[in-house]
């Protein structure tokens, strides 16, 4: 079904209004409508190739901008660049008013990506992707391993080297932190990786499983899976790590917690009806809730930054899919189809996922239906995470 109208200036008023000088007044602001399926157009100027190609790349897969490399005219914005040992950026309104003017700090990748950021938030009002990271494993080395890429799959690195098995990857929210399950001990116990400096330590080694850990979002806090007591139930630590709270209590298997973007809920899996369904409860405990997903058979669910939906695996009966469930409405739809498509996460625009299918992770505009493969040819790949 095709995307209902919107006005861009819906979403950005208020940042374009903090962002234009004072003496421009109302009827010289630029109101562009167009279809939630068409982009603003931005001339991009003044970076170097190499520079242009990155910026172009990131405001293309962003879904809401036109990128071109030459021309001007009614109705278009213009991002400039000026490259030395640090990149300055700015972008012109199609009146001329300049509405981001700013230092991306060092010159290269990721100020490009800052830069690509800051235009979709000055244009449209909605956070950027193109400078945050994912996490995923991989067995290219013969075990699983986790490596980190950016969003586009450039960059990868291969961040653990266990020799064993080290699976569950999770970013906090700032990318700077990974919290993962390795057995280097021989069980499953929670590590957290500092990434910038690589220092590692173990923080929660309880009896039994310890597994499928996600950051709050404030990222001060990891739900996750454990089974210290006997059987598998949501457990929520600091990052000191020790006992932890436990939130869960059922003889079901809980797993897969997604913590609502305010952090007051959270969203997990458990078979307590015989096959795995979500459900959602207070992340202070409480009575879990059974959403309506339409499917028998439901797992591996994210909450999207917005609030208003969660992707999640689904058994149908073209196999295992990604699909979303519309909190608003409670209905769902399934976007994937062909080969198994699992490990669905939104990314901070909550409009693009990243999933596994058919060993490789691939970017999806859940608006268009645009799919991008970002990681291929690295063996077998899953549980991708993104941070935000």
């Amino acid at each position: 079904m095709k995307p209902t109208n919107f006005v861009l200036t819906s979403y950005a008023v208020a940042t374009f209004v903090s962002l234009t000088p004072a003496s421009l007044t109302a009827q010289e602001r630029p109101r562009i409508t167009v279809a939630k399926d068409s982009r603003a157009e931005v001339v991009l100027r003044g970076l170097s190739s190499q520079g242009i190609a990155i910026l172009e790349k990131d405001l293309d897969l962003s879904g809401y901008i036109l990128p071109s490399r030459s021309g001007v005219g009614t109705g278009k914005f213009i991002a400039e660049g000026s490259e030395s040992a640090t990149l300055s950026g700015r972008l012109v309104s199609p009146t001329g008013a300049v509405i981001l003017n700013k230092n991306f700090g060092p010159n290269g990748r990721a100020a490009v990506h800052r830069f690509a950021d800051e235009i979709v938030r000055a244009i449209v009002g909605v956070p950027g992707i193109a400078a945050s990271k994912i996490a995923f494993v991989s067995r290219r080395s013969g075990r699983k391993e986790i490596y980190t890429a950016d969003y586009d799959g450039a960059n990868v690195v291969q961040v653990t080297r266990d020799g064993a098995i080290s699976v569950s990857p999770a970013l906090s929210p700032d990318g700077q932190l990974l919290a993962y399950t390795g057995y280097q001990s021989g069980y499953p116990d929670l590590y957290l990786i500092d990434l910038a400096s690589g220092s590692r330590r173990a923080i929660v080694r309880a009896p039994g499983t310890n597994t499928g850990a996600a950051f709050s979002p404030d990222g001060r806090s990891i739900a996750l899976t454990m089974s210290r007591d006997g059987n598998p139930e949501i457990y929520i630590v600091g990052l000191g790590g020790g006992i932890g709270r436990r939130l869960t209590r059922s003889a079901a298997t809980d797993s897969s917690p997604t913590w609502s973007p305010n952090g007051t809920e959270i969203a997990f899996v458990s078979d307590m009806t015989g096959s795995p369904q979500i459900y959602r409860m207070s992340s202070s405990g409480g009575t879990p809730r059974r959403l309506a997903t339409g499917h028998s058979y439901a797992t591996e669910p994210n909450w999207s930054p917005d609030g208003s939906k969660i992707a999640f695996t689904a058994r149908t009966a073209g196999g295992l899919q990604v699909a979303i469930l519309d909190l608003t409405s409670d209905s769902t739809r399934v976007i994937t189809s062909g080969a198994a498509a699992e490990d669905p996460v939104w990314g901070a625009n909550s409009r693009h996922l990243i999933y596994t299918q058919g060993n490789a992770l691939h970017l999806h505009d859940t608006v268009t239906g645009r799919r991008t493969t970002i990681i291929s040819g690295l063996g077998s790949v899953s549980e991708p995470t993104w941070s935000r």
